[in-house]
This record gives structure tokens, sequence and C-alpha cells, in this order.
């Protein structure tokens, strides 16, 4: 993988560049679609392609390791012949999964003991096997396995997560280092910056990841229920420490105020459920705000969903119909809602690079933020 750092804003830190990987060139800011299990809910692979613009989509070891099973992918040549999709793919560790499983998983310092929301069948992640695991995915980018800590978190607590998370790194890195990619093409290893909402605890382990000097870094554990305030602060800090000639990607943000606001601080890779979860239960992102579609001041409104929008100039689906089918539970709603969605998000972040480009990026995004917060 190599990354082109390409352009810099002068009145804050945000960045434009390209992301090279095997399967296509990524162009940064980016926002990748979340396929948890190997498909993005409700959305077409072609659709992907062709209305969204996706330049990357992510999978999920824990799931996909669940089901379909590694042996099924393996068989089928790796995730991107099994979901037939020929662009890159980023598979988060489980870490974020695991986590959330508080009642059925058990953290030690070989890994961590679970069982399945599935069948409740027992199973143990380490750093080495879920190395291991990726691998058999098969996805360009792959993370480390890390402890996400939950918010609120005490100091004591992720303290002792982060060094273990550290000791964690180096066993992923060693197991990543000494095997092969299984498909015929490079894979590269993100390390995580944890530390939860601690200034001290983010800049060591901000330090201690660029030490590996791998070819990208992430940060985890935010977007967990802190205030928006401390995401930022927590972002910057580790924005200052890591090396400015690698890819930065913070993990499952966000809203797309969240985007800008930490694309100035120098964050360059994202992902989140946001667009299609909210766009299936009837939340529209706008660039003049949020639309709530199930709202009865649409019943009548017969307006495209977002007039600005060429994403379905050849249809023209209005409010009024896609809060009748929201309303209805049916499912073009929830496809048409996704689709909406992602197409924004991609937009977005287009707009972000080109204005980074252009020199304009910081008086457009002060403008943009109080427009995508208003609720119409």
């Amino acid at each position: 993988m190599k990354f082109t750092l390409e352009a810099k804003d002068s009145q804050s830190k945000a960045r434009a560049g390209e992301i090279e990987t095997a399967h296509g060139n990524i162009k940064t800011p980016i926002f990748m679609p979340v396929g948890t299990a190997g498909s993005v809910k409700a959305v077409h692979q072609t659709e992907l392609v062709k209305d969204v613009e996706a330049q990357i989509i992510l999978g999920n070891t824990y799931h996909l390791y669940l089901r379909p099973g590694l042996d099924v992918i393996k068989a089928a040549g790796g995730l991107h012949k099994f979901n037939a999709w020929d662009r890159p793919i980023l598979t988060d560790s489980g870490g974020y999964q695991v986590y959330s499983l508080t009642e059925v998983r058990k953290i030690k310092e070989e890994g961590v003991t679970f069982r399945s929301h599935i069948d409740g069948s027992k199973h143990l992640f380490t750093p080495e096997n879920v190395m291991d695991i990726q691998r058999v995915i098969g996805a360009d980018i792959i993370m480390a396995f890390d402890e996400c800590t939950p918010y609120p978190c005490d100091y004591s607590y992720a303290r002792k997560s982060l060094d273990m998370t550290h000791r964690w790194l180096k066993r992923c890195c060693d197991q990543f280092d000494k095997t092969e990619p299984l498909y015929g093409y490079e894979q590269t290893l993100f390390p995580i910056v944890q530390g939860s909402v601690y200034k001290d605890l983010r800049e060591r382990s901000a330090e201690t990841i660029a030490s590996y000097e791998r070819e990208g870094n992430a940060i985890g554990g935010l977007s967990v229920g802190e205030p928006a305030e401390e995401m930022y602060a927590m972002t910057e800090v580790v924005c200052n420490i890591l090396p400015e000639s690698k890819p930065r990607y913070l993990m499952g943000v966000g809203t797309p105020v969240n985007l800008l606001e930490n694309i100035a601080l120098g964050i360059d890779m994202f992902d989140c459920v946001m667009p299609t979860r909210n766009g299936r239960n009837g939340m529209l992102f706008t660039k003049e705000g949020i639309i709530n579609i199930k709202n009865k001041k649409w019943e009548n409104d017969f307006s495209p969903i977002d007039a600005t929008s060429e994403l379905f100039a050849d249809q023209l689906y209005s409010k009024a119909y896609l809060r009748h089918l929201i309303r209805s539970k049916e499912i073009l709603g929830a496809q048409i809602a996704s689709l909406h969605n992602l197409h924004f998000y991609l937009w977005l972040m287009g707009e972000a690079r080109k204005h980074i480009l252009n020199g304009t990026f910081y008086q457009w995004k002060k403008e943009m933020v109080v427009k995508l917060d208003q609720k119409l």
C-alpha cells in the first residue's frame, strides 16, 4: 500500500491524498460504507459503484468468521470473489463486536473468549488467530486486535486496557509479518490508537503506534458515547503525533458534521453504519439538513427527496412516496433511503477533497456544518 499526500489546507489540518492498493486507488478524505457480513445492507454492489461511487467498503471479521465461516470464504478465493466486489476492502478485527458482547465474553492476556450471538457456541480470538482470520478473508487493509474501552471508563481500567492493547499489537505484527497473503496480492496492517478520553494515554498510545512504522494508522475507542467535543479533542491530540506521511483512519465515525470537523483535524478515512442504519429508520441526510421522513409534514410533499441530488434524477422519488414506503416497512424504502444517504456521504467527501485541493476548505466547512445539523 502506498499513500501520497497531495494537498494540505492552510487554515486547518485537512489533507487530500491518494491510497494505492492492489484492488485500486482511494482518493482521500474518504468514507467507507460498512458491509458487516460482506454486504452493505439494502444496497447492491453495482449500485455502490454506479450510484454511491464507493471506492472501498468494510467487512467485519467477527461476523464473517461466524457466518459464512472461513472455509467458505477460502474456497471462494477470499471475500473479494465471494461478494463480487473488485475494489478495496478493509476488515476490522472484531474487537469492537467482542467489546459489545459484554455479557458473553471474557478478556484475558491470551485473548478474548466469547459466545456466538448466533448459536451460543464458544470461541477464542487472539491477536495471532485474528491475523490469520483476516488473511483468509483477504481484505486489502486489516486491523490489529485491540480492546475498545467503553465510555465512561475510569482511568485505571483505560490504562491497563491500553497496555494490553499495545502488547497485543506486538503479537499482531509478529504474526502478520511471519505469514503470507493467500490470494496473490499484498495486505496492509493498521495498528489502533486507544486510551479512552485521557490525553496522556492517547499521547502514549499514538507514540507507541507510530513507532511501529506501519503503512497506516487507526484511531479507535471514540464515538462510543462521549460528547463530540471530547472526540475532537482526542482526535487532535492523536493527529499531532501520528506521522503526516501515513493515512489516518478514525473508526466508527460518524455524522456528516463529525466527518467535516475531523477532516479539519487531519483524518483521512471514516466508516460508520449511520447512513444505512438511520436511512432504514427514516432519517435522511441532505445538504440543507436532516429530514425525518416519517414526520407528517412530508405526507403530501411531492418534491424530490433532495432537489440538488442527481442520484434519482431519472425517477424523482418524492418525499411523500418515501414516507409511505418507510412507514409501510417496504424493502424499497430501505433501499432508497440507504442509497440516498450513502450517496450524500460520498458526495460530502468529494466536496471536502475539492475544497482542500482548491484552498477553500476552511470557509466551506464553517458554512456547511451550520446547515448539516439543522432539522428540516
